[in-house]
C-alpha cells in the first residue's frame, strides 16, 4: 500500500510542477531549488525527485553535473520541431480515429471537448491541459495504444506553446471555433474534413508562434 500512495504523491507532484513551467512561474535562468520546491508542496525530496526525473523525460526540464534541474528553454526552433511531428502524426491518427470509434470512445471525445469548452472561462494553464486532453481523445479512440502515447508526449511538449499562443486576444475564440469543427467532423466520421481541419488548426497555431517569437527577439 505505502508504494501506491508514493506512486499517487509522485503523480500529483509532477502534475503540479508541470503546470508551474507551463504558466512559467519556474524559470529557465536558475536551476531549481529542490529543497525550496520540497518544502512548499509539502512533501519530502523523494516524489519530487521522482516527479522532476520524469519531467525530464517529458523534455519540460534538462539536467546539468553539480548543477541539478533546469527548465527547457522555450524557443522557435523547438516549436516548430514539436508541431511538425504533430502535423506528421495527428491528423491521420484523429481521422482513424473518427472512423473506428465505438460508441464509448465517441462519448469519452465528446465529454473531453465539453470540459475544454468549460475551461475555456478559466485560466489559461487550465484550457491548454484541456486542450491536450481533446486532442488525444480524438486520437485514443483509435485504438493505437504508441500512436495515442506519441500524441500526448508531443501534447504535453506543447502545453506551454498553446499558453504562449492563447495569450494575444482574439486567439481562444478562435480556437474555440476550430476545435468545434474539429469535433464536428470527428462525430461526422468525415476523415477527410477533420485531417484538413486538424492540418490547418495545427499548423496555424505554428505560424502564429513562429510570428510571436520573431516579434520578441526582432
Amino acid at each position: 500500500m505505502s508504494s501506491i500512495v508514493v506512486r499517487t504523491l509522485s503523480e500529483r507532484v509532477f502534475e503540479i510542477v508541470r503546470e508551474q513551467i507551463v504558466i512559467g512561474r519556474l524559470g529557465t535562468d536558475a536551476p531549481i531549488r529542490q529543497d525550496a520546491l520540497a518544502a512548499e508542496l509539502g512533501v519530502s525530496k523523494i516524489p519530487l525527485r521522482e516527479a522532476l526525473a520524469r519531467l525530464e523525460q517529458e523534455g519540460l526540464l534538462v539536467s546539468q553535473a553539480n548543477r541539478g534541474y533546469f527548465v527547457q528553454p522555450m524557443s522557435a526552433a523547438q516549436a516548430e520541431e514539436i508541431y511538425a511531428l504533430r502535423l506528421l502524426i495527428e491528423p491521420a491518427a484523429a481521422a482513424h480515429g473518427a472512423i473506428v470509434a465505438d460508441d464509448a470512445a465517441r462519448a469519452a471525445t465528446l465529454s473531453a471537448f465539453e470540459r475544454l469548452d468549460t475551461a475555456t472561462q478559466g485560466d489559461l494553464a487550465t484550457v491548454a491541459v484541456h486542450n491536450r486532453h481533446f486532442h488525444t481523445a480524438l486520437v485514443r479512440a483509435g485504438g493505437r495504444l504508441l500512436t495515442t502515447q506519441l500524441v500526448e508526449r508531443l501534447s504535453i511538449l506543447s502545453e506551454r506553446y498553446a499558453v504562449a499562443h492563447l495569450q494575444p486576444a482574439g486567439r481562444e475564440s478562435r480556437a474555440h471555433r476550430e476545435h468545434r469543427g474539429l469535433l464536428d467532423a470527428w462525430m461526422a466520421r468525415d476523415a477527410a474534413a477533420l485531417e484538413r481541419l486538424l492540418a490547418q488548426h495545427i499548423g496555424a497555431t505554428l505560424d502564429d508562434l513562429k510570428q510571436q517569437f520573431a516579434a520578441d527577439h526582432g
